[in-house]
Order: structure tokens, then C-alpha cells, then sequence
């Protein structure tokens, strides 16, 4: 199993109708046949500047390889990620 996650703020102000767009449509994500457990989450803690992560699992690597040529994440990253993401910080765990 691998667990995907991503922190992230977004360009947009905070409670604006741009960020919550952002976070309903990425649902897509959600819809990838290989995709488990997607979340999106509000970030909480002050221990960091981030305000935002997606959280989803896979089944091994095939799985998120899968995930990570599908059309549906090629397009949300081209199309809204890369356009309405500040920064981001990206970890991928395995159990240990």
C-alpha cells in the first residue's frame, strides 16, 4: 500500500467561491478507479504554513503509476493544479 499526500495552499483568498471550487472539483481525483481513501482535508496545526491536503491510498506502485498517467489527474493538474496552487510539499509513505 502506498499513502499519497500533498499539502498545499491555494492563489485564492481564503473562503473565496475560487477555493471552494477548487476543493469540490477536485472530487475527480476521486473517480480514478485505482484511487482509495481520497480526502480532502483542512490543515490545522500552526506548526506549518499549509492550508490544505489531499490524501488518497493505492494498492502498490502499479496502482499509482495508473493513477498518476490517468487522464483525469493529467488534466486536473494541467488545468487547475499548476494554475491555482501557491505551493505545495508532496509525501508518499509506505508502511514501515
Amino acid at each position: 500500500m502506498i499513502r499519497h499526500t500533498v499539502i498545499f495552499n491555494l492563489r485564492h483568498a481564503a473562503g473565496s467561491l475560487k477555493e471552494k471550487a477548487f476543493l469540490r472539483d477536485a472530487q475527480v481525483l476521486a473517480d480514478i478507479p485505482v484511487v482509495q481513501k481520497f480526502e480532502v482535508l483542512r490543515q490545522v496545526s500552526p506548526k506549518n504554513s499549509y492550508s490544505f491536503g489531499f490524501s488518497m491510498e493505492f494498492a502498490d506502485k502499479a496502482a499509482y503509476a495508473t493513477y498518476d498517467a490517468h487522464p483525469k489527474h493529467v488534466s486536473f493538474v494541467k488545468e487547475r493544479w499548476e494554475r491555482e496552487v501557491a505551493e505545495f510539499l508532496e509525501i508518499d509513505y509506505v508502511p514501515a
